[in-house]
C-alpha cells in the first residue's frame, strides 16, 4: 500500500487496488484513491457496503458470469451505503468454459446505471481453464477490442502493459507490450475524435 502511495504522490496520479475482504477497505483507502471490487466478489454484499463506507471512489468489476442489467444491485448496494462515487468496469462474459466475450451493448447499458464505464481491455481477452493449467490470452485482438470500446462510448479503457509480457508474474497472455501503449493510445485518440 505504501508503495501505491508512493506512486501517487510521486507522480500525482490517482492509484486503485482490489480488496478482497470487507475488513482490507478502510486500510486502503488510506493509501489509494480507488477501491476496486475484483469480478468474482462483485456479488458480496459486506465486502460493497465496507468499501462505500471509505467514500472512496468504487470500481466495481462486472463478473463474467453476470449480466450488464444484473450490475444495478451492486450499484445499488453502494449507493444505500450512503456513497454516490461509482465505476463500473466491463470484462467480458464467459463464452463456453474457455474464452471470453465482450457484448458492447454492455457499454451503454451499464451507463444507464448513471455510472462511468470502463472497458478492461486485457482481462477481457484472457482465456481461462486452458488445459496446461495457465489462463491463455489473445493479445492480438487488443487494439481492436480497445477501438470497440471507445466507439462504444466507454467512458474509459484499461489495458495491462509489461516490458516483457511473458516474464510478467500474472497475465503476461493477454498484456499489451509496453512498448506499443504509446502507437495505441494515439489510435484510441483518433477514434474518439471521429466519433464526436
Amino acid at each position: 500500500m505504501r508503495r501505491l502511495k508512493y506512486v501517487s504522490d510521486t507522480l500525482k496520479i490517482p492509484v486503485l487496488t482490489d480488496i478482497h475482504k470487507p475488513l482490507e477497505a478502510e486500510m486502503a483507502a488510506k493509501f489509494v484513491d480507488i477501491i476496486q471490487i475484483p469480478a468474482f466478489l462483485c456479488r458480496q454484499t459486506e465486502l460493497l457496503v465496507a468499501a462505500a463506507k471509505t467514500g472512496k471512489v468504487i470500481n466495481i468489476k462486472k463478473g463474467q458470469f453476470l449480466s450488464p442489467e444484473a450490475m444495478k444491485h451492486a450499484v445499488s448496494k453502494i449507493r444505500e451505503s450512503g456513497n454516490d462515487k461509482i465505476w463500473l468496469t466491463e470484462r467480458g462474459t464467459s463464452f463456453g468454459y474457455q474464452d471470453l466475450i465482450v457484448d458492447m451493448r454492455s457499454i451503454p447499458t451499464m451507463q444507464k446505471l448513471n455510472t462511468p464505464v470502463i472497458l478492461d481491455v486485457t482481462h477481457s481477452l484472457q482465456q481461462p481453464n486452458q488445459s496446461s493449467g495457465v489462463t491463455g490470452g489473445k493479445p492480438e485482438m487488443i487494439e481492436t477490442l480497445a477501438k470497440a470500446g471507445v466507439a462504444a462510448g466507454a467512458d474509459g479503457i484499461f489495458i495491462e502493459t509489461h516490458p516483457n509480457p511473458s516474464q510478467a508474474k500474472s497475465d503476461g497472455a493477454n498484456m499489451l507490450h509496453l512498448d506499443k501503449i504509446d502507437d495505441l493510445l494515439g489510435k484510441l485518440v483518433k477514434v474518439r475524435q471521429a466519433i464526436r
